[in-house]
């Protein structure tokens, strides 16, 4: 598309995720948020109306049927993913879904498809490609100066009742395999430079209400050697979020969102590895680039989608 020209998005999901896209967006030129959707329309309004956000409804399809839109961001409930991306793909618009892509192989292998047959681009989510701290490392294997031996990664929640990030009441359930997990499959093949050969996981009692799983562990193995231990929970009493260590050939380092220190706790400043600290910011300032420049975006769907053959391999297992 033109360079110059006001990439205009339509935003669906005004929930925790779709506020962090808003905030980040304000960063960045040349994009303009002019529809947003949710379920609910007194809320949305509200949101809208602080964001300057003209055209407000609940369904996206009054959202793809504006000829103004370009491009939309999809932060709805996990099972909506696979077939909004698609909806949006075949209305011609180009697309960012968050993660998950889909919650079954199937769904994320047609996604990729709707893609390749529209050549719009569309990505997914996968923040932790653009986290400074995780980028760094990234930088440093790619520079040869660090091999992947080993991570380790907690990602631990408290959630024994149905909230969001915001500790809101939320209508959907969430999924430690398909949502959580798939932050650190895809991450763990990214920086280890290698595909996932091996993959093994064993999950805790189901939850008689959610109906899910509360705890899970997952083990993986690179084709180049490199192993990866990540155990999950919605159980655990402390700080939410995910902790990861990487070991390698060359150094231990330990990243904690956008903050990375060393093995010995020490702070390593990664405020210039990319023009913002804001992992949301970064992905989406990737996603408008591919679109202005006609080009593959890091975390395509294409490129994501080993990720859910993976999933996959482990829901069998756990079945």
């Amino acid at each position: 598309m033109n360079s110059k020209k006001t990439i205009k998005v339509a935003l669906a999901g005004a929930g925790a995720f779709g506020i962090k896209h808003l905030d980040g967006i304000k960063n960045i030129d040349g994009v303009e948020v002019v529809s947003l959707v949710s379920r609910d329309l007194e809320k949305t309004r509200e949101v809208a109306a602080k964001y300057g956000i003209a055209h407000v409804t609940t369904d996206l399809a009054d959202s793809l049927a504006l000829a103004e839109v370009d491009a939309v961001i999809l932060c709805t409930p996990t099972q909506m993913h696979a077939s909004q991306a698609i909806a949006c793909l075949k209305a011609g618009k180009h697309v960012q879904v968050e993660i998950p892509m889909a919650d079954s192989l199937a769904d994320a292998e047609a996604v990729v498809a709707a893609q390749k047959e529209s050549g719009l681009v569309a990505m997914c989510g996968h923040t932790r490609r653009f986290n400074p701290s995780h980028q760094w490392i990234h930088k440093k294997v790619g520079a040869g100066e660090l091999n992947l031996q080993q991570m380790d990664v907690q990602t631990y929640f408290f959630r024994r009742t149905n909230t969001n990030a915001l500790g809101q009441a939320r209508s959907w359930t969430d999924h430690l395999l398909w949502h959580h997990a798939a932050h650190t499959v895809d991450l763990f093949a990214y920086q280890a430079g290698s595909p996932i050969v091996q993959a093994n996981a064993v999950q805790g009692p189901i939850h008689p209400v959610l109906g899910i799983a509360m705890d899970m562990s997952i083990q993986l193995k690179a084709a180049n050697g490199a192993i990866c231990t990540l155990s999950l929970s919605f159980n655990n009493d402390g700080p939410l979020g995910t902790y990861f260590r990487y070991i390698g050939d060359t150094g231990t380092y330990l990243a904690r969102y956008d903050d990375l220190f060393n093995g010995k706790d020490e702070k390593i400043d990664v405020s210039q590895v990319d023009v913002s600290m804001n992992g949301i910011e970064l992905q989406d300032r990737e996603f408008f680039a591919a679109i202005r420049e006609g080009r593959e975006p890091n975390a395509s769907v294409a490129q994501v989608l080993p990720c859910y053959q993976v999933l996959h391999k482990l829901e069998q297992q756990l079945n």
